[in-house]
């Protein structure tokens, strides 16, 4: 059996190249853009989705936590006792203060 040192190394498959090049290609970019040493960052776009929520947030009326821990004491000691009309009138103001769901 003869062996023969002239021929070359087996080619990649152009489809092979084109992936292993591409990637290397954005590795050097992504090394060239930011010099060492220095920081870089890159934001995604969830602050405009946040930004609609904080300010629906803004618009609820501040939390009296007097009043809160009032009606507490009321409804844990049993002695909050509404009536059916204002239940009834409570739930159909929210409906027409709250968006639908």
């Amino acid at each position: 059996m003869r062996i023969n040192l002239n021929q070359g190394a087996q080619e990649i498959p152009e489809s092979g190249r084109t992936k292993n090049s591409s990637l290397a290609s954005a590795d050097a970019q992504a090394s060239a853009s930011s010099a060492p040493g220095e920081d870089s960052t890159q934001l995604s776009g969830t602050h405009i989705q946040v930004q609609p929520l904080v300010a629906q947030a803004l618009q609820f009326p501040e939390v009296r936590q007097e009043k809160v821990n009032a009606l507490r004491q009321l409804v844990e000691s049993g002695s909050y006792q509404p009536s059916a009309q204002q239940v009834g009138d409570a739930l159909f103001d929210h409906m027409l203060v709250s968006p639908a769901a």
